[in-house]
């Protein structure tokens, strides 16, 4: 069994939009994945509300915890430590990867080629990196394509991710793992590589073009 995971999530909490969190559960629960990553805009504390809602929903889906954070390049996820107790605002991205390294986490750069706040080809020269955001939900087909041919040049694996803002858009994109995906194990698996992104949109011709 493949286990599919929606890392990337905004809620209300992320200051631009209105969706509630216990909606994004409910819809994603209900569309078939196994698990959720709450990553609010700018802040960890910000996704709190994730731990209640795993207590009401635990035993039915994998609710996780990460960020989006704005590096002075642009927009990055970052999992597994608490961004706001550990980094700048706005610090320059090569600065932020041993940073976030060092308190066991992990950093995937998001939506890297949609144009504002995107690292874009500036991630040829970051080490440290475990994956790249392939697919992303609120990005043109093009660009996540380009982000997916970067991450197999560079020998990385990709995730996926539906950017939601609204609860009917989770899902759209989602991160297949091989393996079965648990709070313990998490990290490790995004370490491992073990997962591509994965992009259930159909794609017109017009994306193409």
């Amino acid at each position: 069994m493949t286990y599919k995971v929606d890392l990337h999530i905004h809620t209300k909490n992320s200051g631009d939009n209105y969706t509630e969190p216990e909606e994004v559960v409910l819809n994603a629960i209900e569309s078939g994945l196994q698990g959720i990553a709450f990553t609010e805009h700018y802040s960890y504390e910000a996704s709190e509300h994730a731990e209640a809602l795993r207590e009401k929903y635990g035993s039915r889906i994998l609710i996780l915890r990460g960020v989006e954070y704005s590096s002075a390049e642009g927009h990055c996820l970052i999992f597994g430590v608490n961004t706001d107790a550990i980094l700048p605002r706005h610090a320059p991205v090569e600065e932020i990867i041993p940073l976030v390294a060092g308190h066991g986490g992990i950093i995937i750069p998001s939506h890297p080629f949609r144009g504002g706040n995107s690292i874009g080809e500036t991630i040829k020269s970051l080490s440290g990196l475990h994956a790249i955001e392939g697919y992303n939900g609120y990005s043109h087909h093009s660009q996540n394509l380009k982000a997916v041919n970067l991450a197999n040049e560079l020998s990385l694996p990709h995730t996926g991710g539906s950017d939601a803002h609204e609860p009917q858009e989770v899902g759209a994109c989602f991160t297949e793992f091989q393996d079965q995906v648990t709070y313990e194990n998490f990290l490790d698996l995004l370490r491992a590589g073990n997962y591509h992104g994965v992009d259930t949109r159909k794609v017109s011709k017009a994306w193409i073009l």
